[in-house]
């Protein structure tokens, strides 16, 4: 009772305006809640025949837009048996050129013997994420080796290469944020960047002046707005060798930006993990760069250690936040333990092994030097990179034509022992496409007398095609 007058007298003391607009707003509520959310369309009755006649003359849009016969995706050329030094392709043996087995540990018999007693131990797969009883303790054991490897304080695995680079950039870099990316970087970083909602900053290939020139103008745009500048992170994404063109990325001058501009390096190793370095550690043991000076590495298991996944090292506190942010890591399947015990004994090859490297990086310097001068090619690569690229040296006037073109000189070396392809894309989902190419990859298991024979073969293949 108390309360009700103590109502009423604040009604009576209160404003004449509160009181009109307290009035119009349940009013507004009165009409809201009697009032028809929609209104009933008129139409008329169709008969029975006209609405069979309907249905008669409606055509369904494709699902899909049609594909030809002869698209690339569907007619693929078939492996059978494992794709190491000697493959078979489509049945015929050719010498491998196309597989990314850098350090020949495909079949390598200590490899393969590690998979089988963790397969006879452990099983097939995990069947669950690394949160819900899929963290075995070889996953433990190879996230310790690789840290210790990268000389990180931690690393984490994923089950899949593709989508180590593609949850990493996501797990810290949100909507706001800004990231400074090379046109060339690979789809993987593409659809992180895509997956992060970050504004995008592309700056020409291995550009560093456009970077600085881009990094600049951000500083000003902080400048009229600090308060949003101190709560936008910037990052920095390139990779370590390119994927897309076998270039190999100026960190040194990298790392200055970053110090001067305060942002952060996150750096994709699949390529030059286990290719560059006296130990095959990446690009930061190529240039002699403190590798702390980098926020966060990146790379894939699927080519020097001839296994399956990837993983990120760094810092504990940055690679921790993974563990409860990094897509790939918290949803998918865990790595199956006969995979992290295969890439644990490839680890102790290399460890063993160091001079692997400089085998490799010698092969590499002799077809790069083999394949100069091959009319209507132009070789795109560093000479130590172990994936190269063949371009031509002009374009036939479309695409379409361009690739059916270099198709009949991956044809020629094919029918002729050498197994080559060519780089292929996701045409109408790359940022920057690159220019058609045919890759060759180099691997210890090529003999000189291979590694000449594929470069005179191309030669003469171009000799045959192009002209």
């Amino acid at each position: 009772q108390w309360v009700l007058v103590e109502m009423v007298q604040a009604f009576y003391e209160a404003p004449a305006y509160h009181l009109i607009l307290e009035g119009i707003l349940i009013l507004w509520i009165i009409r809201l809640l009697f009032s028809k959310t929609y209104k009933l369309q008129e139409r008329s009755d169709l008969t029975l025949k006209e609405k069979e006649e309907l249905i008669e003359e409606w055509q369904p849009e494709p699902l899909v837009p049609p594909v030809p016969k002869d698209h690339p995706a569907l007619n693929y050329n078939i492996v059978s048996g494992p794709p190491t030094h000697i493959i078979t392709v489509n049945g015929k043996e050719c010498i491998n050129f196309a597989s990314f087995n850098f350090l020949g540990l495909l079949n390598n018999e200590k490899v393969k013997s590690a998979a089988q007693a963790s397969l006879k131990k452990y099983g097939v797969g995990t069947c669950g994420p690394r949160g819900f009883y899929g963290t075995f303790d070889v996953h433990l054991e190879l996230e310790e080796r690789l840290a210790k490897f990268m000389r990180t304080e931690e690393a984490i695995i994923y089950s899949y290469g593709f989508a180590t680079i593609a949850s990493a950039i996501p797990a810290y870099s949100k909507r706001g944020d800004i990231v400074f990316v090379d046109e060339a970087a690979c789809f993987a970083i593409q659809k992180g960047l895509q997956a992060s909602r970050s504004n995008i900053k592309l700056f020409k290939h291995n550009d560093m002046a456009d970077l600085e020139r881009l990094l600049k103008e951000q500083e000003t745009e902080d400048q009229k707005n600090p308060r949003k500048a101190r709560v936008t992170r910037r990052f920095i994404v390139v990779e370590g060798l390119y994927m897309n063109t076998g270039d190999i990325c100026p960190l040194p001058e990298l790392i200055k930006l970053k110090y001067k501009y305060k942002v952060r390096i996150f750096l994709e190793e699949s390529l030059s993990f286990g290719v560059l370095g006296e130990h095959g550690r990446g690009i930061t043991e190529h240039f002699g760069i403190n590798i702390d000076d980098i926020d966060l590495i990146s790379a894939n298991m699927e080519n020097s250690l001839a296994s399956i996944g990837g993983f990120c090292c760094g810092r504990s506190f940055i690679i921790d936040h993974q563990r409860l942010s990094g897509q790939g890591y918290c949803f998918s399947a865990s790595l199956p333990p006969l995979l992290a015990a295969a890439a644990i004994e490839a680890l102790n090859i290399m460890e063993d092994n160091p001079d692997i490297f400089q085998t490799l990086r010698a092969k590499c310097e002799r077809i790069h030097k083999a394949l100069q001068g091959i009319s209507g090619l132009k070789v795109v690569g560093e000479s130590f990179s172990p994936a190269l690229h063949l371009q031509l040296e002009e374009s036939c006037g479309s695409r379409e034509n361009d690739v059916k073109l270099l198709k009949r000189v991956v044809d020629y070396c094919m029918n002729s022992g050498i197994a080559l392809t060519q780089a292929h894309y996701l045409e109408k989902e790359e940022k920057c496409l690159p220019p058609p190419s045919i890759r060759v990859v180099i691997t210890v298991e090529q003999t000189e007398q291979e590694l000449d024979k594929a470069a005179s073969l191309l030669k003469e293949a171009a000799q045959s095609v192009l002209n």
